[in-house]
């Protein structure tokens, strides 16, 4: 069986018209069941409809319904949006300015947490941009003498 190029096309273009066809009821089938303020009958009715009569339900839907349809799905992309950023800022680490940095550092070497080498190198860490190594800079709630668990209590130099 020999197929032409006419024929290659028009295959072509019927499968595309397929595609676009099954990818709008699933928008359309997708923007009925994500509308809050339609009924259980009323996307009973509008399902039935589509599935029944295809491309009247689908036509009919969209003169009717398709300019709430593009607004259902804007207010569903805004609020994944605001759930990706509230996830992103719950899981996230605060963001420290440099001098903010520098002033605990300076704190935690005044109270002689930090030594004059261990101030100096997590001075050059921070002014350069990379994390001071573990242990370095204790949280701010450690007090000179104070021990935590598992370690030894630095005395003043």
């Amino acid at each position: 069986m020999q197929f032409s190029l006419g024929d290659v096309i028009v295959s072509m273009f019927w499968f595309m018209l397929l595609f676009a066809w099954i990818w709008l009821l699933i928008a359309i089938l997708s923007d009925i069941f994500r509308d809050h303020g339609m009924s259980g009958w009323g996307k009973a009715g509008w399902t039935l409809f589509i599935i029944a009569v295809p491309w009247l339900g689908a036509l009919v839907y969209l003169i009717a319904r398709g300019s709430s349809m593009n607004e259902r799905a804007r207010q569903q992309a805004l609020r994944q949006e605001e759930q990706m950023r509230q996830y992103v800022r719950d899981v996230a680490p605060p963001v420290t300015s440099t001098s903010a940095e520098l002033a605990k550092l300076a704190d935690l070497h005044q109270r002689g947490v930090l030594d004059a080498a261990e101030y100096a190198q997590a001075k050059a860490g921070v002014l350069a941009g990379t994390p001071s190594p573990a242990g370095l800079a204790p949280a701010d709630d450690t007090q000179p003498g104070a021990s935590q668990p598992g370690t030894t209590p630095r005395q003043p130099v």
